[in-house]
């Protein structure tokens, strides 16, 4: 008889049995956090992130050994994956759809850290247009996320002109994203297009505090309105979800206070770790809740 293996840990996930492996492996070593944290911090944030990647075709980053060594993108649906878990196929890449938790406990035993999402969603087995627009703001050296909630206030602003409403999260890695709610009447191009006028807009207006080109060379001191993470190909960070970065960083959505302090400098703001998004949570719920109203 084979001895069973100390490396394996049977549990009951969402009504399924799973192996979950590894559970000592220090995926962070800067923290000394261990692959069983993170497992435990997707499971008591799932309630809160799940309905964030509902339809939505789900990318993947994968550290085997955790964040000081390699990492890798992944799309497809690798090799043995139990036929339980969802997928959907778009173009050429059969993606999987994350519902429950046994399916978001699955994947993050294989290590994913990242998970990233498109600004649209699958329906009956359809792409439908994009239900949210999404701008990424990239502050380059030596600018930073205070940069950032200074231009978020101008975004804000401008898009409340056109009867918008925004909700600023901090990325978990250099800068922030700010989401707005869609009624799916407008194309991935459209929206794309409407974000790169009103970057170009911002640079025209702040040009030594925003840059709407891509080119590296023009973004030291200045924070990229990044216009092209709504291409339908492309797929923004997902709300909750922890970053392959030096500490267990995630994506934390922010009160339009905290942005305002920090752009005046009233107050630092910084990245938030992993155990105080749930904080964050127990104190405000999901402040991107009304981003999941949409049709």
């Amino acid at each position: 008889m084979t001895p069973p293996d100390p490396q394996i840990t049977r549990v009951e996930v969402g009504g399924r049995t799973m192996k979950l492996s590894s559970l000592d492996k220090i995926m962070y070593p800067a923290t000394d956090t261990t692959k069983g944290e993170i497992l435990n911090y997707y499971a008591q944030i799932s309630p809160i992130l799940l309905p964030h990647m509902a339809d939505r075709p789900v990318t993947r980053v994968r550290w085997p050994h955790g964040v000081a060594q390699q990492s890798f993108f992944e799309k497809n649906l690798p090799s043995g994956v139990p036929e339980w878990l969802d997928r959907v196929r778009v173009d050429s890449v059969v993606y999987p759809l994350v519902k429950n938790i046994g399916d978001l406990t699955y994947l993050v035993n294989l290590n994913s850290l990242e998970f990233h999402t498109p600004q649209w969603r699958v329906v009956a087995g359809e792409r439908r247009n994009p239900d949210r627009l999404v701008i990424d703001l990239d502050p380059g050296k030596p600018a930073g996320l205070t940069e950032c909630c200074v231009v978020a206030l101008l975004v804000q602003e401008r898009l409340g002109e056109l009867g918008m409403e925004l909700f600023p999260v901090s990325s978990g890695s250099k800068g922030m994203q700010l989401y707005a709610r869609l009624g799916g009447d407008l194309t991935s191009d459209q929206v794309r297009d409407l974000v790169s006028q009103l970057a170009q807009e911002l640079t025209r207006k702040h040009p030594d505090l925003v840059v709407w080109k891509m080119t590296k060379s023009l973004r030291p001191g200045k924070v990229f309105l990044d216009w092209s993470q709504n291409v339908a190909a492309k797929t923004t960070i997902t709300p909750y979800s922890l970053r392959g970065t030096e500490a267990p960083f995630a994506a934390t959505p922010r009160t339009w206070d905290e942005v305002e302090q920090a752009a005046s400098g009233a107050a630092r703001i910084e990245q938030v770790l992993f155990d105080e998004v749930l904080d964050r949570v127990a104190e405000y719920g999901d402040l991107l809740a009304p981003l999941l109203s949409a049709g």
